[in-house]
């Protein structure tokens, strides 16, 4: 329960803080104000940093969540969906749609990103079929990553034209999200309800997977559905977003630090961690030469770079 109020305290902090700081400065009483008028003509606080703080707040969730499930059903600490070709094929696919059909409709980005993601995870799936091993796992996906890199840069360099609008979608930016952008970020939420009756799945997976199947744990099934609600997940951020990184192999290891015990504890922790990154990574980018913002999708990554070699020289 403490751990709970700490974690809830900790995000409302973060919201408040993202409502007041910025280029101009509102205190936590002008902030209430203008929250309880409702006036819709205030752009500042009630047209842009309220939608921009919840935006992160369930992506940086969403992504959060997507790490803890790919974690548990491969059984590696250093496994994420930015690091498994997810992001970067849902960020290749979107690149493609942006930059070949540049009349294409915007509310068919979602669908190309979630794609792009799914054929990332499908991937991955096969040729890791019939000689399952987390290790091999994430190394595979390390190079399938490095690959739809390699194609995303190939189609910005042969397509210089229309290369901002491109990089526009691929920086992982906050910026000019707002209430616009919330329908599709409310899927996150059924989408994230749907992993927690996994939890006792990958508690059990967790003990081998001889173990678990020993238990009665379909592993197949299980690898499914969650790596394609962690597709999902990331599919929808890197949609709004663009491809954010660190985030999803960052707030999973938090929270086990955090709140120790069973998945269906770590899972929302997860997501909480995730949401409070993402926030945080947008005040710091909004705070180092006002009124400049430097991307999210950089502050994550400045952020996570480290930890991950700090995590790397723990295991050695």
């Amino acid at each position: 329960m403490i751990r709970a109020l700490f974690l809830f305290a900790l995000l409302t902090v973060l919201l408040m803080l993202s409502l007041c700081l910025g280029a101009h400065p509102l205190s936590p009483v002008a902030v209430a104000q203008l929250l309880a008028a409702q006036n819709a003509q205030d752009f500042l606080v009630w047209n842009h940093r309220l939608p921009r703080a919840l935006i992160a707040l369930v992506l940086g969730g969403a992504i959060g969540l997507a790490g803890a499930l790919v974690q548990g059903v491969i059984r590696n600490p250093l496994a994420s969906p930015d690091l498994l070709g997810v992001t970067q094929g849902a960020g290749m696919t979107l690149a493609g749609a942006i930059l070949l059909f540049p009349d294409l409709s915007v509310n068919l980005l979602p669908l190309i990103a979630i794609a792009g993601g799914a054929l990332g995870a499908v991937v991955l799936m096969i040729y890791n079929a019939g000689n399952f091993s987390p290790l091999r796992f994430a190394l595979s996906g390390v190079a399938l990553s490095a690959g739809f890199a390699g194609v995303t840069e190939f189609l910005l360099l042969t397509h210089p034209v229309a290369i901002n609008t491109a990089l526009m979608s691929l920086t992982g930016s906050l910026w000019a999200r707002g209430w616009e952008q919330m329908p599709l970020v409310l899927l996150v939420l059924p989408v994230a309800l749907l992993a927690l009756p996994l939890a006792k799945s990958l508690d059990l997976i967790g003990l081998g997977d001889e173990t678990a199947h020993a238990l009665g744990v379909h592993l197949g099934r299980v690898q499914f559905c969650a790596l394609s609600l962690a597709v999902l997940l990331t599919g929808i951020a890197v949609a709004v977003l663009g491809p954010v990184g660190f985030i999803g192999l960052v707030a999973p290891h938090i929270a086990r630090l955090a709140t120790p015990g069973r998945a269906f504890v770590i899972l929302p922790a997860s997501a909480a961690f995730g949401g409070a990154i993402m926030m945080a990574a947008d005040l710091l980018g909004r705070a180092i030469s006002p009124p400049l913002e430097v991307p999210v999708g950089v502050m994550t990554a400045v952020i996570g770079a480290p930890y991950f070699l700090w995590l790397l020289f723990r295991m050695r």
